[in-house]
């Protein structure tokens, strides 16, 4: 099936879009902390749990520990998540689509 000129055009715009957004996340890179920074990981834009650095003083707690690392996690989930929500609403605004389709 042969597409419409246009058609072909805008289809490898957008593929062209998405291989750059692809690797504008990849080199996405967050920090998060829990307990006032008794806790910190680093994450990458896939997500991958890069370091985590714990305050010497919380490895008695165990439990304590155990809560600060599953909070401070989420959290840089959460960051990943709306920083890629941003580099893609930017992309995504720049081919003239409505907004609220993505």
């Amino acid at each position: 099936m042969k597409l419409p000129g246009n058609m072909q055009q805008m289809m490898r715009q957008a593929q062209q879009m998405q291989e750059k957004l692809a690797q504008e996340i990849a080199q996405i890179k967050v920090e998060a902390s829990a307990g006032g920074g008794m806790v910190t990981v680093q994450m990458d834009g896939q997500k991958n749990l890069l370091s985590v650095k714990i305050d010497p003083e919380v490895a008695g707690d165990v439990e304590m520990l155990q809560d600060m690392i599953v909070a401070a996690c989420n959290e840089a989930v959460k960051k990943v998540d709306d920083e890629s929500k941003q580099k893609m609403g930017g992309m995504l605004g720049g081919m003239g689509l409505p907004p609220g389709l993505f």
